[in-house]
């Protein structure tokens, strides 16, 4: 029944730390894309492929006290911070979930800011197009965030790395 609570888990477990909501939800939609086994669906939002599963089971696993969510004030708004709790490492002990090129993608997303991240998710998530067909839905969608065409060629580089990163291990 909490087997894809115990996979969030298992990310926050692998990351150590994740730093925002909107990072948070890029992370799990992009491993989810390179085939590892999240089931959350994902809708095209404002900022690019959104979960409201994964905001959901983020708060129960707040409410359980498996990870420890912290609200900072940045500026004009509020960040927040998630770490996995002991309670929380205890709860996974219980269940097996087998991922193990999870840590090297999850940490190499982790390192990377969430407006990236972003790009990288929507470049995913309009997969089946042609590449200037992806870009054009970039600079439509996107406007706001000004990405440049490096960036997206960027973002295409950086899916190849961590599609890399992910079946090396499983060799």
């Amino acid at each position: 029944m909490l087997k894809d609570h115990a996979k969030l888990l298992a990310l926050f477990q692998r990351a150590g730390e994740v730093v925002g909501r909107k990072k948070l939800q890029k992370i799990v939609y992009i491993a989810k894309k390179l085939n590892f086994p999240f089931n959350e669906k994902y809708q095209f939002h404002f900022y690019g492929p959104y979960s409201e599963e994964v905001t959901c089971r983020v708060e129960e696993l707040c409410n359980f006290k498996f990870i420890e969510e912290v609200k900072e004030k940045k500026g004009g708004y509020f960040q927040y911070r998630y770490t996995l709790t002991p309670e929380g490492e205890t709860f996974l002990s219980h269940h097996d979930v087998d991922m193990p090129a999870l840590e090297n993608v999850v940490s190499s997303m982790n390192g990377k800011s969430s407006r990236f991240l972003e790009l990288v998710s929507t470049v995913l998530y309009f997969d089946e197009l042609e590449k200037d067909e992806v870009k054009e839905k970039i600079t439509t969608l996107k406007a706001k965030q000004r990405y440049t065409d490096d960036e997206i060629e960027e973002a295409y580089e950086y899916i190849n790395l961590l599609t890399q990163l992910q079946t090396e291990l499983h060799c």
